[in-house]
């Protein structure tokens, strides 16, 4: 059941209240100290996260960030990792491998080059032909 917090407007004191969210606004909720009814109530701190498309879009307003990730593999690594996060799906023992090595400090040449067989892209199979491209 959910707790409310409230400040009473005559004793100044500040209490909490269970309220089931049927009796949220519907019950009158009075101080406990002295009884008063002319309660407010307060807020307590909100946390608001960040999704992962603000940073790509401040990434996308700053290309210069960009090279500057490619000169540092650990920070290219952490931001893989983060986007992988947000992904929220497993892409797969290569892509744990390639941020792996980002992490030790390898550059994505090097990777490149140690792991040639994640740059080969299969072949992509030619779309069927129509009738409008015979003519």
């Amino acid at each position: 059941m959910p707790t409310y917090t409230y400040r009473c407007e005559d004793c100044n004191r500040t209490f909490t209240v269970r309220l089931s969210y049927a009796e949220y606004g519907r019950v009158t909720v009075t101080c406990p100290a002295c009884g008063s009814s002319r309660v407010v109530r307060r807020y307590g701190r909100v946390a608001v996260r960040r999704s992962g498309e603000v940073d790509l879009d401040a990434l996308a307003e700053d290309p210069t960030a960009l090279d500057a990730l490619e000169k540092d593999p650990r920070t290219l690594a952490r931001l893989m990792r983060r986007m992988g996060d947000e992904l929220g799906e497993d892409l797969g023992p290569e892509f744990d491998e390639v941020v792996s090595r980002l992490e030790k400090g390898q550059s994505p040449d090097e990777i490149e080059q140690a792991l040639p067989e994640l740059g080969d892209e299969p072949a992509t199979p030619a779309a069927p032909s129509t009738d409008d491209d015979k003519q």
